[in-house]
């Protein structure tokens, strides 16, 4: 009897044994099978391409078309000007009679009217230089013509030019009323043998992320900068596009093709100096002692803050720098870079 309840427990725990053996087996089956399928998968994850973020490209300026600087007229007659919303930049610089003039930079455009078209002033060219763009205008002042010379501007003036390159419109009186298009001045500029591409950098750091300004900065929402008694530029901020309106003597600005808003992304304030040149012709044309550091202000997204414009020579960019000595990165948008008088009244409310 007791041999056989022996047997019979001897034979209980081959049992549990058998069954503990199987069930080893079948977790190490299984668990190799997760094994082998997790290796699959890290293989299959290893043959995909690897996934790169591609950094935000700037669109304001790239690529390699050589930039091409236009003198657009800014008076009461001219307004309004086709394709300012195309320029990537627009200087707004005092001209003699407290009236102001445009020089719009155009890259990698195709534009079939831009205009009125008006003459050179000297000190034009300095910023046409900086940006190493091809200089396009409609007559000039015996300063711009010695200076266009002797700095061997490559330039293209479209009173010597045919009257299909440069044109003049029913739609408004001269001198008001000179236009041309892209296709024109790079043809013209391959003829006289100009290069059409460029590798200068941007005169502005342009960055793809948007700035906001911060520390010193102070409201921007609506802003105005007073060229001469009668002559005032002024802008107001709308915080759904987070651009600017434009006007000029309280007339809000618009494209002559489109009648679109002139709008803007940044505005730059440069204070300089200009003065009567004496030349015996008492027309009351200006100077601008432009070269070495000047205050100004950068404004964008509702904001201004204080900055200093360098600019070591003629021919060399202007560095536009925050108050301690960085350069300001500049929103990827247009800008317009108003150089005023010194002694101009600008005013932000």
């Amino acid at each position: 009897m007791k041999n056989k309840k022996s047997i019979i427990f001897l034979i209980i725990i081959l049992i549990i044994l058998a069954i503990m053996a199987g069930g080893l087996f079948i977790y190490k089956k299984l668990n190799k099978g997760q094994v082998e399928e997790t290796i699959n998968n890290v293989e299959d994850i290893e043959d995909e391409e690897p996934l790169i973020v591609q950094p935000k490209q700037v669109k304001t300026f790239n690529g390699d078309d050589r930039p091409i600087s236009v003198m657009i007229d800014n008076h009461s007659g001219a307004w309004p000007q086709a394709n300012l919303n195309k320029a990537y930049i627009v200087y707004e610089i005092i001209v003699e009679g407290g009236e102001t003039r445009l020089m719009a930079l155009f890259k990698g455009q195709d534009l079939d009217k831009i205009g009125p078209v008006r003459s050179s002033r000297h000190y034009f060219l300095d910023y046409a230089l900086e940006n190493d763009a091809i200089y396009v205008h409609y007559g000039w002042s015996p300063q711009a013509k010695r200076d266009i010379s002797k700095l061997k501007v490559n330039n293209i003036n479209g009173i010597t030019e045919s009257a299909t390159d440069f044109w003049r419109v029913k739609d408004k009186s001269a001198p008001h009323n000179a236009v041309t298009s892209t296709k024109n001045i790079l043809n013209i500029a391959k003829n006289k043998g100009y290069s059409t591409t460029s590798n200068k950098k941007s005169v502005l750091n342009y960055v793809s992320d948007d700035v906001e300004l911060d520390g010193d900065e102070q409201e921007a929402n609506s802003f105005s900068i007073k060229y001469s008694d009668y002559n005032t530029a002024s802008y107001t901020y709308n915080a759904e596009t987070k651009r600017y309106l434009r006007y000029t003597r309280g007339i809000k600005q618009v494209d002559w093709n489109t009648n679109e808003d002139v709008t803007v992304k940044n505005i730059i304030i440069t204070f300089v100096k200009n003065t009567t040149l004496d030349d015996g012709e008492n027309k009351g044309r200006q100077t601008l002692d432009n070269v070495g550091t000047r205050d100004g202000y950068y404004i964008t997204n509702g904001k201004a803050i204080k900055i200093k414009c360098e600019k070591k020579s003629r021919t060399e960019q202007t560095v536009y720098k925050d108050l301690n000595g960085n350069e300001i990165k500049v929103n990827d948008g247009n800008t317009f870079i108003q150089i005023c008088p010194i002694d101009a009244e600008v005013t932000f409310k």
